[in-house]
């Protein structure tokens, strides 16, 4: 079983207060880990971390550290994925040339975006400013990344923030497909999971409240 991601003894402080300490982990293909915690705890600051976004005080972290990938930091970035907290679309754009946007920066040409709405529900506001939809629309235009994406480790900060219970439904839908590919997936989320991945990791991080 390959491993994706190899993690060990990080630390993290922030204002003189440590969020992490000793926290350690290895993700292999199919895995699920689930980070939780309280609002402060350091959850978003360990996914930021794993992403170069914020500077440790220690640790070690090695993307697929069994692979002849090349160590160039855009070579692994190419095979991880990070949506965070924020939808992290434009306001100004249209939902359709919001998808069409992020396919192009991903270096993805093969896409039908129209579809990609449709597959999220969003199927008739394709021409509407992204800043006059719902905060759970701009979540769904942000999360169309998830069904043209071709890296094998997702992080995803919140991803359920905003949406409906249908809209939960087909992102955990959307995750077991990708974990039954191979991939991997590191979330986290104050809702329970109401899927049930065969391979499931919790992480509680218990840096406290700010």
């Amino acid at each position: 079983m390959s491993t994706l991601l190899t993690v060990k003894q990080l630390v993290s402080q922030r204002a003189g207060r440590t969020l992490f300490a000793d926290l350690s982990f290895d993700l292999q293909r199919g895995d699920v880990l689930h980070i939780e915690g309280v609002n402060g705890a350091g959850k978003s600051t360990l996914l930021r971390a794993l992403v170069g976004l914020v500077q440790l005080q220690a640790g070690d972290i090695r993307y697929f550290p069994e692979s002849a990938l090349p160590t160039d930091a855009n070579d692994w970035r190419q095979q991880v994925l990070f949506l965070g907290h924020k939808p992290g679309v434009k306001a100004e754009l249209t939902a359709l040339e919001n998808v069409s946007l992020q396919a192009q920066l991903s270096g993805v040409e093969s896409i039908e975006p129209w579809q990609l709405l449709a597959t999220v529900g969003l199927l008739g506001l394709e021409d509407l400013p992204a800043g006059q939809l719902s905060a759970g629309q701009q979540r769904r235009i942000a999360l169309t990344r998830l069904w043209y994406s071709q890296a094998p480790l997702w992080i995803l900060d919140e991803p359920f923030t905003a949406l409906d219970t249908d809209g939960i439904e087909l992102l955990q839908q959307r995750f077991a497909e990708h974990t039954a590919a191979g991939g991997a997936i590191i979330l986290t989320s104050h809702q329970p999971l109401t899927w049930q991945p065969t391979r499931l990791q919790r992480l509680r991080i218990t840096g406290g409240d700010e």
